[in-house]
């Protein structure tokens, strides 16, 4: 919009108990008391996508906003794990699409909330060790006869300590589910994450999807929390 005049006024006439009042108002003052309102992921999607990208400065210090409680991610994980998005949904708020807490222990619970989703997921585990790790898959979590996803996924832990395992290039087994189970990684007949059907016992092992450490001291872990994070 043009900027107007601040010489430029609307006036208005009213008529009141007999008597006549006049009432001047400014247009420039009135969209003036308006404010500008520029949240920061918009900051960071313009800091992303424009002329200069964020500066790892930036990204150490970068809160997601999250949409929807969390027994999970505190402000420190979620700082680590926006470094490590792709970069398409940088800056996005991170809005919960299912959770154990809240929608039960279902694999089929956690396909149906993810019907209509587009966009890459952060899945999030706390095991009953404590120990804090998951994946994030490139696209909505399905079920599918095949596998499924693109290099952007990739495997994490988070708790004891931080560690990143993206794609290694050797196959392209991102993704596969079922009602039975979900696999997340896989080559030879051992899976990066799996999960099965009760979102409730889990087994994580060396895949070459991801070349991986397993991402749990123990191979077979029980599922404390389940979070599933979208980007939008």
């Amino acid at each position: 919009m043009a900027e107007t005049s601040s010489a430029t006024k609307l006036s208005f006439r009213t008529k009141s108990s007999g008597h006549h009042s006049k009432k001047f108002v400014s247009f420039v003052q009135f969209c003036n008391r308006i404010k500008k309102i520029v949240s920061l992921n918009e900051e960071v999607r313009r800091a992303l996508y424009g002329s200069e990208r964020l500066s790892a400065l930036d990204l150490d210090s970068y809160l997601p906003e999250l949409i929807g409680p969390t027994e999970v991610l505190t402000d420190e994980y979620r700082k680590q794990l926006a470094k490590h998005l792709p970069a398409r949904v940088e800056g996005y708020p991170w809005s919960l699409v299912f959770s154990t807490s809240q929608n039960g222990f279902s694999l089929n619970s956690l396909y149906r909330k993810m019907i209509g989703i587009d966009s890459p997921i952060l899945l999030v585990i706390e095991d009953t060790q404590g120990n804090v790790f998951g994946a994030i898959t490139s696209c909505e979590i399905r079920v599918s006869e095949s596998f499924y996803g693109t290099g952007e996924s990739l495997l994490f832990v988070i708790n004891p300590k931080m560690q990143i395992y993206p794609w290694s290039g050797d196959n392209s087994y991102f993704i596969q589910g079922n009602n039975e189970s979900l696999a997340i990684g896989a080559g030879d007949g051992r899976f990066g994450l799996w999960l099965d059907g009760d979102l409730n016992q889990g087994r994580t092992q060396t895949c070459k999807t991801f070349g991986n450490d397993p991402l749990s001291p123990d191979e077979d872990f029980w599922v404390k929390t389940l979070e599933c994070w979208a980007f939008m």
